[in-house]
């Protein structure tokens, strides 16, 4: 209390020679700096200029790259995509130390006057005018991400899965907005009916679209407009009812997050259909509705770390027309991923717009 009462009745700062900053922080509660600054300005993503202004920074990073992509480049620009907080302020060059503490905490990287981009310790992840920044820079990652990472590799490494150590950790806790359960299962039965309709396509008597929406009218409220499109066709075609009828894979992982399932099996075979049906059919929208339990966030991050490795093991496998390892399914993998990603809002990005880069 003495300090702060010290600091209240101080003298004006002299800040003519301060450290002008503007950190782009990942978690969702900002530590607040508990160190002698000024600040010049702070902004969430409830405010509507910050997304826009994101982006703004993104396609003048890509641009300086000049067509070219460097690995510290692409994860400054990841980085963006998973920012909360923007906090403008400026420093004497004596609370230094103290900034590049709070900016660790914050899961911060920094924007500095002369155009560089710095990791939390000060250290240049990108020059102004190249891609030569100081080799021990670090895009900065909380410590849940990099245990959690730990913990996949030596999952994988007891299937003999081999995946680069340089693949970067993924979301964390302090960072996640994960959906809400309402929404989760507004998505799951939108997803149920799409998938329905096309299975039935593969047969004899296909199941009238009518028919759906008067059993499961919360589904058609919840319908992207590629699942509206398709519903609207009589007669799509075999590749478009093929893809809505890998969407089971993805029903699968909303009911886990929901407490609907128990497990997320390995990802080497295709889903349960059955009971994946069963479940929506015998509870009804209603007994969903009442459905009490949730999936802890850390598993859910536990699921989407794993099969985002798994997802470039398959991946690179088929590239390079190897042996897929472990006898990972690619389809049932991209489901997974897709569906995961939309979970935790990887780049903010809607149903139907979901990216699942590896």
């Amino acid at each position: 209390m003495l300090n702060r009462l010290k600091q209240l009745f101080a003298k004006p700062q002299d800040t003519s020679n301060h450290i002008q900053t503007n950190a782009f922080c990942t978690v969702a509660d900002v530590p607040k700096p508990d160190f002698l600054h000024v600040l010049n300005g702070r902004r969430s993503l409830a405010d509507k200029e910050l997304a826009p202004h994101l982006n703004g920074l993104m396609h003048h990073l890509a641009d300086a790259g000049q067509g070219k992509m460097s690995r510290t480049r692409y994860h400054v620009i990841r980085h963006l995509q998973r920012v909360q907080h923007h906090v403008s302020l400026s420093f004497a060059p004596e609370q230094q130390a103290a900034f590049h503490a709070w900016a660790e905490a914050a899961n911060a990287i920094v924007f500095m006057e002369d155009g560089r981009v710095c990791d939390p310790q000060g250290r240049t992840l990108l020059p102004a005018s190249s891609d030569d920044g100081d080799p021990k820079a670090m895009v900065p990652y909380p410590p849940q991400a990099w245990q959690r990472k730990a913990r996949t590799g030596e999952q994988l490494a007891a299937r003999k899965i081999d995946v680069p150590a340089d693949l970067p950790p993924l979301v964390s806790e302090p960072e996640l907005r994960l959906r809400a359960p309402e929404d989760v299962l507004r998505r799951m039965l939108a997803l149920f009916v799409v998938a329905i309709r096309a299975e039935s396509l593969t047969g004899e008597t296909p199941i009238p679209v009518a028919a759906l929406q008067e059993r499961f009218p919360p589904a058609f409220a919840g319908l992207t407009d590629a699942e509206r499109d398709f519903l609207a066709k009589d007669a799509p075609g075999q590749q478009e009812v093929t893809q809505f009828l890998w969407r089971y894979e993805a029903i699968l992982v909303l009911q886990w997050a929901l407490g609907l399932q128990d497990a997320l099996p390995f990802a080497d075979a295709i889903c349960d259909v059955s009971a994946i049906s069963s479940t929506v059919i015998d509870r009804g929208t209603e007994g969903l509705r009442k459905q009490p339990v949730a999936r802890p966030a850390p598993e859910i991050l536990d699921a989407l770390d794993l099969h985002y490795r798994l997802h470039w093991a398959s991946r690179q496998a088929i590239l390079k027309k190897t042996p897929v390892p472990a006898g990972l399914n690619d389809s049932v993998l991209q489901e997974r991923h897709h569906a995961l990603n939309w979970l935790v809002r990887f780049e903010d990005r809607e149903w139907d717009d979901v990216d699942t880069p590896t």
